[in-house]
């Protein structure tokens, strides 16, 4: 089983993403020499606008993805706006923005009070979370539009993000340099990507309500699991260390590493992961999916990348540990483009096709 063949292409999502950002940017003219000019191309983890007087503002779009199959199963909606707020706010740090501002949209084919109100209740969690406050959104009912989903059920929870900083501040991965440590953090689980491959993997054996051994909870538990958010800890770092690069490992898995390093023309040894939590090794093994479509796919126990000189690596991981979120060096930064996973497996590369 691959990501492909349970529906998503990661491969030809790049290539639509080519083609949109390519299109997109004709609209740059617009603001030219305005408040909220663009500066800097689309495809890193925020979009980037000119405030005026040295500041910028970062915003960033995201959504919980078919993670939201699995609360319809559990009919358990508490903890899907925790994802919501983390995958926004996670892929704004990685600019060096502080996140501020936050907004939501829910979509339903039917209306329900109290699945609303437990949505919004991980919601504001998150945003207590992440340090941001929640200051509008939308609520649409296009029955005509969704699907019945699971058990007459259908959602689509997006959110949408603002982060400012100054421009002198940005963190766009342009001072990489070869042999800077890359520090991992420990996910909290599989977060919110991957979710369409796990669920074609995993339910072909296993129910929603299958308590599972490995993993001392139910698989729905499990998936449930919310996104860990990160801001809190890179805010410190900001203040306190030299850091040259952040990546938020989420769809496309750790080749998502490569539109940091890239910037400076280099690539990336991940040579001392960790070994990965149960559930991605049950994913793995029910699916027989290979370690290099793992890798690419999932966060496989390591959510989010620092980048530094090898003299902060100490205090990186400090700062993680001060939050209570475990942090270790996981590689290093090459000279050579590409980003290459070695292990017990021999040496993966990531990028292209296989």
């Amino acid at each position: 089983m691959t990501y492909a063949r349970a529906g998503v292409d990661v491969e030809r999502l790049r290539g639509a993403h080519g083609i949109l950002a390519k299109r997109l940017a004709t609209s740059f003219s617009t603001r030219k020499g305005k408040i909220g000019e663009p500066i800097f191309p689309i495809g890193h983890y925020a979009g980037l606008v000119d405030l005026g007087d040295k500041q910028v503002l970062g915003l960033h779009v995201d959504n919980v993805g078919t993670k939201v199959i699995i609360a319809e199963m559990m009919k358990k909606y508490d903890t899907i706006g925790i994802d919501c707020v983390g995958m926004c706010v996670n892929d704004l740090i990685c600019t060096g923005l502080e996140p501020f501002a936050f907004l939501d949209y829910i979509a339903t084919a039917s209306p329900d009070s109290k699945t609303i109100a437990q949505i919004s209740e991980g919601i504001v969690e998150g945003a207590k979370q992440a340090e941001v406050a929640v200051v509008g959104g939308e609520t649409a009912v296009v029955p005509d539009l969704l699907s019945d989903g699971y058990d007459g059920t259908a959602i689509d929870l997006v959110g949408f993000a603002a982060g400012i900083c100054s421009k002198n501040k940005l963190v766009l991965g342009d001072k990489v340099k070869s042999n800077d440590t890359i520090v991992g953090v420990s996910s909290s689980g599989i977060h919110s990507n991957g979710m369409t491959l796990a669920r074609k993997v995993l339910f072909r054996k296993h129910k929603v309500n299958d308590w599972i051994p490995e993993l001392r909870r139910s698989l729905g538990e499990e998936l449930l699991e919310p996104t860990r958010i990160y801001v809190k800890p890179v805010m410190d770092l900001l203040l306190e260390a030299e850091v040259h690069g952040f990546a938020h490992i989420t769809g496309g898995g750790f080749s998502k590493l490569d539109r940091i390093v890239s910037r400076a023309g280099l690539g990336a040894e991940l040579d001392n992961l960790p070994d990965s939590p149960s559930i991605f090794q049950i994913i793995q093994e029910d699916g027989k999916i290979s370690d290099r479509e793992m890798y690419r796919t999932f966060n496989m126990g390591v959510g989010f990348l620092v980048l530094c000189p090898k003299r902060e690596e100490d205090k990186v991981i400090q700062t993680f540990q001060r939050y209570q979120q475990d942090a270790f060096r996981v590689g290093h930064v090459s000279k050579k483009p590409g980003i290459r996973v070695s292990g017990s497996m021999g040496q993966l590369s990531l990028l292209g096709k296989a």
